[in-house]
């Protein structure tokens, strides 16, 4: 244990939960985290790491994410029984390369390998996952929640103020809790996946190989330098093959592939093997009481569109920053509820995407038709949110919420991802330096952007911002380039050399106006000055 009694329990190590204590610590709220399992996962599993989340690990400070995942290869397809390529596509959507999008590149990497930077991040902390540590029951009152655990078949009552259960689909807090899981399992669409290491005469490792066609028979070979040298993530679909079987034997899944794939083939080792079929499934609630959900525990998505492991990790970004402010005694528990009004419309919008892809993907054999840029998530927003404020928006009553949807450069409104811009001179504190407004936001603050004509324009509104705490709030004056500078005091005053700023923000240069950036980086409120400043942070903080 890493304390005596840390405030806040998380049960599962797997992206999910390592993000919700990773967001936890950099907030200064001590956490426990435990794992059923003697040992880290294994494999490749969810790879792919869609731009929304290259995004979140970047305001985490977690660099390797980005920096040692690998684009998707380029897809070519072959008819079964032959290597002569029949077409070549991309998997994932094209994003212009913009300064307000600063990850436009969607990055391969494996469970294991994310799992395992994660975990090296919480031990800066002093904080490491307790494998083998299993959550066997727990009950909870007003002021807090205790749960029973085991560990090498040795009990223990520990006694904590709140949990997230970031535990899986068959995990113990979701089922405890008596939320609803509804949904369907489909056993129209079964198919081993795994990795495995093998050579193959004529497998070029620069691209992902479908053989055959996925509503008859198929497999799927992507490389991966994760696994090894010669190292595959494989998939395998058949309408007459028995699965279950194979997946039971190493021997049978050699001669398997071996018989898709139709050139000499040299097997080196299987890593893991398991046979998949989708279960579509969401909770009617995120939390009860002081106990949460979060990723898998939560919500159970057909694999087409990747787009589960990302939905998990921001679950949990979501819920971080919200508890942190309640427990620091800064906002009141109410605040809490809305993490499950936020995220429940944008998993129900993504489970019927996914379902239509694996729908489409059943009926033709294609994976590749239908992949707009709303894969990359940067459109997912809280528009609808109690918690948001845009003075600029007129509501209308009974607005259909869209939660996700293709990212517009058009229009930006409160409950929006934050855009990023470059390339801002940072003047007077001394001396001069150029930043990005990306890194500014941080999970454990909300950033106030003031954009306004010339800095005197900004400094009622500074005044006013001088009643919250800095350890939660800090806020930037956004100058066009062509504004006159004397820095005033310690405000952070940044010149907007090249306009992205205003652009993406979509600020005339004569005008001013107030952005209150959350620390999950979404717009939370879009305002002309200190009133609208005052009136979205009490939606969030209590008297301050």
């Amino acid at each position: 244990m890493n304390s005596a009694h840390p405030p806040v329990l998380v049960v599962g190590a797997g992206p999910a939960g390592l993000v919700a204590a990773l967001t936890l610590l950099q907030n200064g709220i001590q956490v426990r985290i435990i794992d059923k399992d003697p040992n880290p996962t294994i494999g490749q599993r969810g790879s792919g790491i869609w731009q929304r989340s290259l995004e979140l690990f970047n305001f985490l400070n977690v660099p390797e994410v980005n920096d040692l995942g690998e684009p998707t290869p380029l897809y070519r397809s072959y008819k079964l029984g032959t290597l002569d390529p029949v077409g070549e596509s991309s998997l994932v959507p094209h994003v212009e390369p913009s300064p307000a999008i600063p990850f436009h590149v969607q990055k391969m990497m494996g469970q294991q390998l994310l799992t395992e930077v994660l975990r090296r991040h919480l031990e800066k902390f002093s904080c490491s996952v307790e494998m083998g540590t299993e959550l066997r029951s727990f009950e909870q009152s007003a002021e807090g929640v205790t749960a029973v655990l085991a560990r090498n078949g040795i009990l223990e009552t520990f006694d904590t103020k709140w949990m997230i259960g970031a535990d899986g689909a068959k995990g113990v807090v979701r089922k405890q809790l008596g939320l609803v899981f509804l949904g369907e399992t489909r056993n129209d669409y079964r198919f081993l996946t795994g990795d495995v290491r093998l050579k193959g005469v004529g497998l070029d490792r620069v691209y992902w190989h479908r053989i055959g066609k996925f509503h008859e028979r198929a497999i799927s070979l992507r490389p991966t330098d994760e696994i090894a040298e010669d190292g595959w993530q494989f998939f395998i679909f058949s309408d007459d093959l028995d699965l279950t079987k194979i997946a039971e034997s190493e021997e049978l899944l050699f001669e398997t592939i071996a018989s898709l794939i139709p050139t000499e083939v040299t097997f080196n080792k299987l890593i893991w093997m398991s046979e998949f079929r989708p279960n579509i499934r969401m909770v009617n609630k995120f939390s009860e009481g002081r106990v949460f959900v979060a990723g898998d525990a939560a919500h159970v998505q057909s694999p087409t569109g990747a787009q589960g492991l990302n939905s998990g990790v921001q679950d949990a970004f979501n819920l971080g920053w919200k508890l942190a402010l309640v427990e620091k005694g800064l906002a009141d528990e109410s605040l809490l509820e809305t993490y499950s009004t936020e995220r429940l419309p944008v998993i129900s919008e993504m489970l019927a995407m996914t379902t239509s892809f694996l729908k489409q993907s059943v009926t033709t054999g294609e994976m590749t038709k239908g992949r707009t840029p709303i894969l990359t998530m940067l459109g997912i927003n809280y528009r609808f949110s109690s918690i948001v404020l845009d003075e600029f928006v007129t509501p209308v009553e009974g607005r259909p919420v869209k939660a996700y949807r293709e990212l517009d450069h058009e229009n930006l409104e409160a409950g929006d991802r934050a855009p990023d811009a470059p390339n801002l001179l940072q003047v007077g504190r001394g001396e001069s330096e150029v930043k990005t407004l990306f890194g500014l936001y941080r999970p454990w603050y909300h950033t106030v952007l003031v954009f306004a004509p010339s800095l005197a324009d900004a400094i009622t509104i500074l005044d006013a911002l001088e009643a919250y705490d800095k350890s939660v709030v800090r806020s930037a004056v956004v100058l066009p380039s062509s504004a006159s500078v004397t820095p005033v005091g310690s405000a952070l005053v940044l010149v907007d050399q090249e306009g992205h700023a205003h652009s993406a923000y979509l600020v005339d240069a004569n005008q001013t106006k107030v952005f209150v950036i959350r620390p999950d980086g979404v717009v939370g409120a879009i305002v002309h000055g200190t009133e609208g400043v005052k009136k979205y942070f009490s939606k969030i903080f209590l008297d301050m």
